[in-house]
């Protein structure tokens, strides 16, 4: 129970480093880099700081994807933070980030991509009004389309991964330079500032907050750690090459964001469609199409990555007998943990239908982060706990690196507490209901992981 590696999956090795850097980079291209710059140009001012903050992200992503990478190639199962967490906590920890990741980290954000889907792609054909029975209906017809993909085995579900990701990425490109050759842009508008603007420590806290909310799934690759090839060479590669992918795209982005307009205008009203603005900018105001066709192909292939990427913890958490074994079942040649895609995708329906995720997702950023610095941290524990482990790959710069990580994640939770404190309050609250859950399937079960 205790020893989560030892357990031999049935979910066979046939993913490659190139499909599990497609599931990274489409869980972390999401609708955040084409909304949050606005927030940061109104509450900073100056396209320098605004650069820094999308660069000190990364960088902290990459720290989190240079610890993940050593986990992820020492403990080379499905999982992710729930697999480190119970080697290095034990396994109530391990049972509260899985509670977690079911609750809010993937059928939450699910239900939430499905939504803006509907709402962007009713916005493209230009058919009717967000909200109502429509975006229900589309946004239920994309969850389960993608899960039918991901049910039929690895093979359909990483195709379709593959190609919503090269769409994405094509498109994103085909925007930058049809935006750069429509030679409307000025590089001079990166040494203009915004005087209205007084930046302070805080609001540089705030700002980072945005941009790892952005950066957010740049652990997504080790979900699927016990189905990749040769792991001690994919993880690293994936993880770490798609962490630095994102953090150049990003930065592109936001360099063409500043070619297209001064800070003053991407500071004022409405500051949440940045992406927008710069695409009517540049060519003009049919572009504002293409923009949101690029954020439906991106909303698409968070959501596939979530679908893939999720179930794996609750296969893995049913094989160590923490939760029912019914969801640890594969559907035989396919080895695809169809139970647990199923579980999920319910959930997540029952959140579109509800309309109550919106709150829950607001809340789950910092438990999130929490859980994140703990996975992370296991990296600093299981060195000292068991330091004949096989690790075909160690985190360079040790301590420090981790130490890095676990340090920001202290400072933006203790922000987000600070400022926010009843959507974190209820953040905890969302993990402490699994308390009783746990050892309530503990009595059940006749087991005794305390």
């Amino acid at each position: 129970m205790d020893r989560p590696e030892r357990d031999p999956s049935t979910l066979p090795r046939r993913i490659g480093w190139f499909t599990a850097g497609c599931v990274l980079i489409s869980n972390v291209v999401g609708t955040g880099i084409f909304t949050t710059t606005g927030f940061m140009a109104r509450d900073l001012g100056h396209p320098g700081l605004i650069l820094s903050i999308w660069l000190v992200g990364g960088v902290i992503a990459l720290a989190g994807a240079l610890s993940y990478s050593e986990l992820g190639t020492a403990l080379p199962v499905s999982g992710g933070e729930y697999v480190y967490l119970h080697r290095a906590y034990g396994p109530f920890a391990g049972f509260l980030s899985g509670w977690t990741s079911f609750a809010v980290g993937f059928s939450a954000a699910i239900a939430a991509g499905a939504m803006s889907f509907a709402a962007y792609f009713l916005e493209l054909v230009r058919l009717g009004d967000e909200g109502g029975v429509p975006s229900t209906i589309i946004g239920l017809a994309l969850l389960w389309s993608i899960t039918g993909f991901h049910l039929v085995g690895r093979g359909a579900g990483g195709l379709l991964q593959r190609i919503l990701t090269l769409l994405n990425m094509g498109a994103i490109v085909a925007l930058i330079a049809a935006g750069l050759m429509a030679g409307e842009g000025d590089w001079a508008h990166l040494h203009l500032s915004d005087g209205r603007a007084t930046p302070s420590l805080g609001l540089f806290i705030v700002s980072l907050i945005f941009a790892l909310y952005a950066y957010s799934g740049w652990n997504a690759a080790v979900y699927l750690a016990g189905e990749v090839t040769e792991p001690a060479r994919t993880i690293p590669r994936a993880l770490i090459g798609g962490t630095l992918f994102v953090v150049l795209l990003y930065l592109v982005l936001n360099g063409f964001y500043f070619y297209a307009l001064p800070v003053t205008e991407l500071a004022n009203a409405p500051v949440l469609p940045v992406a927008n603005k710069v695409a009517v900018a540049l060519l003009g105001a049919d572009a504002a199409r293409l923009v949101t066709a690029i954020l439906c192909l991106s909303i698409a292939g968070a959501m596939s990555a979530m679908v893939w990427a999720g179930p794996r913890v609750y296969y893995a958490m049913a094989k160590d007998g923490v939760i029912p074994s019914y969801f640890c079942k594969t559907s035989g040649e396919r080895s695809t943990p169809i139970n647990a895609i199923l579980l999920q995708s319910l959930w997540a329906s029952v959140l579109i239908l509800s309309g109550s995720f919106e709150r829950l997702v607001i809340y789950s950023g910092t438990v999130l982060m929490i859980f994140s610095a703990l996975a992370v941290g296991a990296v600093i524990i299981l060195r000292q706990k068991e330091p004949d482990l096989p690790r075909p790959y160690r985190t360079p710069l040790y301590p420090f690196v981790p130490g890095f990580f676990i340090l920001m994640s202290i400072v933006i939770v203790w922000s987000a507490v600070s400022e926010r404190p009843v959507e974190a309050g209820l953040g905890f609250a969302t993990v402490l209901v699994g308390t009783p859950l746990y050892y309530m399937w503990q009595r059940f079960s006749g087991t005794r992981n305390f």
